[in-house]
């Protein structure tokens, strides 16, 4: 059997509204510094709701006037993003037909399809079609090897981190740029995750509207952005005196096949998943330091995975950190920009604080990280996405030193 190449991740890339880089990023997480704050939906301020949006984003130096008429708000955050993880990584040291790109994203050009109902003009359909942010790097990039979009709903950035490293494994690629993005801020996004329950619409407090696992959660919060890594095999990265964050180890992808919105209400779905990645990176879970959770702060989710991980690894007995408390949530973004947090955690060996907190939910018998960061020591940290549809995602990073 030919040996699978490890995998490394060299740069990292983020464009949100708890930071335009991975550094803002981790302090605004550091900090317990939600990014939320009342939002508009629509020119008239009749759909006004707390969340993550990114009010100062400006693509300009990354994409001329021309283009970013022809692309999508989330395109346009997207190909940012991705440019700097490149930038971050020192470039891409192989041939064009070498490297990849795989996006995840759950709505696509969600803002350009609202905007072009009934008026679509000649470019309407190249901007809201969900692969136009792979095609919009690859061509920025040269990257003339696979491209790939995922969506998976809420799991689409960390499937699409996990199909890379399989790609590099696979002996497809030597480098991807692999991540995710969403711009979901339309007035009817809203309205129906409002109207299903699901999302938060009204509360004392919009900065700390985001509460996953405490008792008076009201739902998520909604977020646009994008998040891209860098993943190169780990032996060129070494080769060439690459700085490496982090390498990702191990993948896991099951579906609940239970309910088209609700997780399996034991989590059932959510832990094979989470086992089937440690398997995966070849790990067990008392290895395990830390667990970056969705997390979304909606009842069903939260309760589901908490059974998950106390089934998986006991009671208490790792430390868990939901960073949509800071975040919100950004569908298929999220969980690109969870890896981006949780390789960060890697090489700080910190498991950020989660936000908002004041009452643990006595259901979800966690160690919720609270307050400051902890110290993790070296070793695993998974880092999870279960979305709608009951699609699950895992990925493993650990410390490249092994």
């Amino acid at each position: 059997m030919t040996r699978r190449h490890a995998v490394a991740v060299t740069g990292l890339g983020v464009r949100c509204a708890a930071g335009a880089t991975p550094e803002a990023l981790w302090e605004s997480l550091v900090q317990c510094r939600p990014a939320t704050s009342l939002h508009a939906f629509d020119d008239e301020g009749s759909v006004v709701y707390p969340a993550c949006a990114m009010t100062d984003f400006d693509p300009a130096g990354y994409l001329a006037p021309k283009e970013v008429r022809r692309a999508d708000r989330s395109v346009q955050m997207a190909v940012c993003a991705a440019a700097d993880a490149v930038a971050d990584a020192g470039g891409l040291h192989v041939v064009p037909g070498r490297r990849a790109v795989v996006t995840g994203t759950g709505y696509g050009g969600v803002i350009s399809q609202e905007n072009g109902i009934g008026h679509p003009d000649v470019l309407y359909a190249p901007r809201l079609m969900h692969n136009a942010g792979a095609y919009w790097i690859s061509a920025r990039l040269g990257i003339t090897g696979p491209s790939l979009t995922v969506s998976t709903a809420c799991a689409s950035g960390t499937h699409a981190v996990g199909e890379a490293m399989q790609m590099i494994r696979a002996g497809c690629a030597d480098v991807v740029v692999a991540g995710g993005h969403d711009s979901p801020l339309t007035p009817t996004t809203a309205l129906a995750f409002g109207r299903a329950g699901a999302m938060v619409t009204e509360c004392e407090d919009p900065a700390a509207a985001s509460r996953p696992f405490d008792v008076e959660r009201r739902g998520f919060v909604l977020a646009e952005g994008a998040a891209f890594l860098v993943l190169e095999r780990l032996d060129l990265a070494q080769a060439r005196g690459a700085r490496i964050y982090a390498a990702l180890t191990g993948y896991g992808r099951t579906s609940d096949a239970h309910h088209l919105t609700a997780p399996h209400p034991d989590g059932l779905g959510a832990r094979a998943c989470m086992e089937q990645a440690l398997a995966d990176a070849g790990t067990t879970a008392d290895a395990v330091t830390h667990v970056n959770a969705h997390g979304t702060g909606t009842e069903l989710n939260d309760i589901a995975e908490a059974q998950a991980i106390t089934a998986l690894f006991g009671p208490r007995k790792v430390p868990v950190t939901a960073p949509k408390s800071v975040t919100g949530h950004g569908l298929g973004l999220a969980g690109a920009l969870e890896a981006v947090i949780t390789a960060w955690s890697v090489r700080e060996g910190l498991a950020p604080p989660t936000a908002s907190l004041t009452r643990l939910d006595p259901r979800c018998e966690l160690d919720v990280v609270t307050a400051e960061p902890r110290k993790i020591p070296n070793g695993p940290v998974i880092s999870n996405s279960f979305a709608f549809g009951g699609h699950n995602a895992s990925v493993v990073f650990d410390s490249p030193h092994g």
